[in-house]
Parts: C-alpha cells; sequence; structure tokens
C-alpha cells in the first residue's frame, strides 16, 4: 500500500502546479503575452490527464479501503456481497491504472502533440524505389484518412517510371508527430519490379524522414536571412501553374537550408507553406541533438532519429511485413500497404514505454 500512497502523492503533488497553470491562464495579464499564454497552455495540457489519472486512482483506492472496512466490521450480509462485488470489480483495474500513472509521470518527448512534415524519398533502386516511395505515400494517405488528418503535399518530383522521387507533405491533426515518429528511418521492399522483365525479386529501398512541425514561438526567423526565389512550377497543374511564377525556392543564407513549395497556384500560399518548412527544418537541427541523446540511451531504435537505419522490410513474394526494432512481423501485406499500420504502431509504442519505465527505474 506504501506504492499506491507515494503514487498518489507524486500526483498530488503536481497539483497545485496544475491550479496555479489554471489561474495564470485566465489572468488577463498573462493572455495578452502571447509567448507565454501558449508555453502555460501546453504545460497545462500536459499536466491534465497526470492529474484526471490520480484523482481516478485515489478515488478507487478509497473504495477499495471502504469495501475492506465493510468486510471487516460489517454484518449484514447484503453489504457484504456488494462490498466483495466491488472489490472484484476494482481491484483487478489496479495494476493497470498505476502502470499508466507511471507513464504519465516521466516526461513524454514535447512535440509529440505537433503537427508533422514527412519526407519520402526513393533510395537505392533507381525507378522502383521511385515506384515504392509512391506506395509508402499512399499507405500514410490512407492511414492519415483512417484518423481524420489532413495531409498537404508542399512538394514532390515523379519518378520517371511512377511513383515519386521524393516527395514532402504536411500531416495535420491530434498528436501527429507523436504517432508517425515512428515511422523515421529506411523502408526496405523486396519484390519482382514492375520495370523487371525476367521476374527476378529486386531490394529497393525508401527513406522516410519525420519532423515535428515548429510552432510560431519555437524558432525565431527573420526574412532579412532568407534569400526567395521564385520560379515556374513544374509537373501536373495545366497550362495557369506552368507558365506563371508561383513556385517557392527560400534559402536560409545563415544555416544553407533550401526549401521549396510549388503545390499551390497561388505564390502567396506556396511562400506561406515554404516558410513553415523552413521554420520546421530549423528547429529540427536541434531537435536532433535531443533524438541522439535518447539514441544513446536505447538499445531499440524506437523513435530516435536515426534515419539511416534499416527499420522495416516489406516482402512482396511472401505477403510479409517485418519491423526490425521490435521483431514485429504481419502476413497481410497488401492490407497493411492500404493504410492499415496501426497494430505496428501500436506495438512499437508498447516497446518505447517499456524502455521509458525502465529508464525511469521503474
Amino acid at each position: 500500500m506504501a506504492d499506491n500512497k507515494s503514487l498518489v502523492e507524486k500526483v498530488l503533488s503536481l497539483q497545485e502546479k496544475f491550479e496555479s497553470l489554471q489561474a495564470q491562464l485566465s489572468d488577463p495579464g498573462v493572455m495578452s503575452d502571447m509567448k507565454k499564454y501558449v508555453q502555460l497552455n501546453k504545460d497545462y495540457k500536459e499536466l491534465e490527464p497526470i492529474i484526471a489519472a490520480g484523482q481516478e486512482y485515489k478515488r478507487m483506492l478509497d473504495e477499495i479501503a471502504q469495501a475492506k472496512d465493510i468486510l471487516a466490521n460489517e454484518k449484514d450480509e447484503d453489504l457484504r456481497e456488494m462490498a466483495r462485488e466491488e472489490l472484484a470489480d476494482i481491484e483487478p483495474k489496479i495494476p493497470d491504472m498505476e502502470q499508466n500513472i507511471k507513464l504519465l509521470l516521466i516526461p513524454a518527448d514535447p512535440d509529440d502533440g505537433k503537427n508533422a512534415i514527412v519526407e519520402i524519398r526513393g533510395g537505392a533502386g533507381g525507378d522502383e524505389a521511385a515506384i515504392f516511395a509512391g506506395d509508402l505515400f499512399r499507405m500514410y494517405a490512407k492511414y492519415c484518412e483512417t484518423k481524420g488528418w489532413k495531409v498537404e503535399i508542399t512538394d514532390q518530383a515523379a519518378g520517371t517510371a511512377g511513383g515519386f522521387k521524393i516527395i514532402v507533405f504536411k500531416v495535420s491533426g491530434e498528436n501527429v508527430y507523436g504517432t508517425l515518429k515512428y515511422e523515421s528511418g529506411v523502408h526496405r521492399v523486396q519484390r519482382v519490379p514492375q520495370t523487371e522483365t525476367q521476374g527476378r525479386i529486386q531490394t529497393s529501398a525508401a527513406s522516410v524522414a519525420v519532423f515535428p512541425e515548429a510552432g510560431e514561438f519555437d524558432v525565431e526567423l527573420n526574412w532579412s536571412d532568407i534569400r526567395l526565389d521564385l520560379f515556374c512550377a513544374s509537373g501536373p497543374g495545366g497550362q495557369g501553374v506552368n507558365t506563371t511564377y508561383s513556385a517557392v525556392r527560400l534559402t536560409h543564407i545563415p544555416s544553407g537550408l533550401v526549401v521549396q513549395c510549388q503545390e499551390e497556384r497561388s505564390q502567396i500560399k506556396n511562400k506561406e507553406r515554404a516558410f513553415e518548412e523552413l521554420r520546421t527544418r530549423l528547429y529540427n537541427l536541434e531537435h536532433q541533438k535531443y533524438l541522439d541523446g535518447i539514441a544513446a540511451k536505447r538499445k531499440t531504435m524506437v523513435s530516435t532519429g536515426d534515419r539511416s537505419a534499416k527499420i522495416r522490410t516489406y516482402n512482396y513474394p511472401q505477403s510479409r511485413v517485418t519491423d526490425h526494432r521490435i521483431n514485429w512481423t504481419m502476413y497481410n501485406l497488401p492490407v497493411f500497404m492500404d493504410g492499415d499500420i496501426q497494430e505496428c504502431i501500436d506495438q512499437l509504442i508498447i516497446a518505447e514505454n517499456a524502455e521509458r519505465l525502465k529508464e525511469a527505474g521503474e
């Protein structure tokens, strides 16, 4: 019971901070300082589920104590039976609740709640790698659709035989980066390519990079540090797109980072999107150091930033997909490629949570 008490104490010790944040957020002085307000709101949102889980846990412990008291002191058999039923209902839930609270008490990746920028590049394998990059994009687009997330393409270069040499897109919604971050790395495909006439199985690869989208207050970015180039969009879009200088390329002079956007007809919209992406990529130069710090501590490469690591193999002849970080395999590749990737992500989250608990000494 001592462990139960210490867990309740840990959560309730945060109650004061939570109430203080609540008060500050309704203070007009704080509301006028947007940067401070955004940070306080973020802290409040992070504490909210911990406090809720702690209060529910304390309520359950109180009910167990009351039921045990009835069994120890009450003569009425109906009351005793009700107490026994209550214990039988509540006690099995306690271990899961404790595990959940322990996880909630470990600081999560501060960027989990952010939107994400995803970049898919065809790697080794030429035309077949570009076709596979297109297959991966379709897989993610279908998955995002099932989650109710919005997908906006910012840049793409088509492969000569289909698919993409590169495609960059933004995903907006609830906890996007916290879910998609596990997809960063090299994805390998084994199949008979559409371009192969002899029917031989070939191995190709595409790399996926997932970045948390930087918020307005995450990075100081000034237009005075940026060179703006305008050019005609290439690829699909018809006469209007291909003959006007609507495509935008931004170069961040201090870092040398370059981004471009050519998906919108409007130069202003392309400029806005490119600016957002540039801010995100600058933010990720710092974020990468944070990921490297995690990578040094964790044995599996779950959610580390090692984007050169081979994380998953898609074997078409065997209809098999294998995630190498957690030795997870399923034999229904068409369903997986149709966007049904949640089970794999769930297993990666479980593996990472186990490592986080181990790190925290639980």
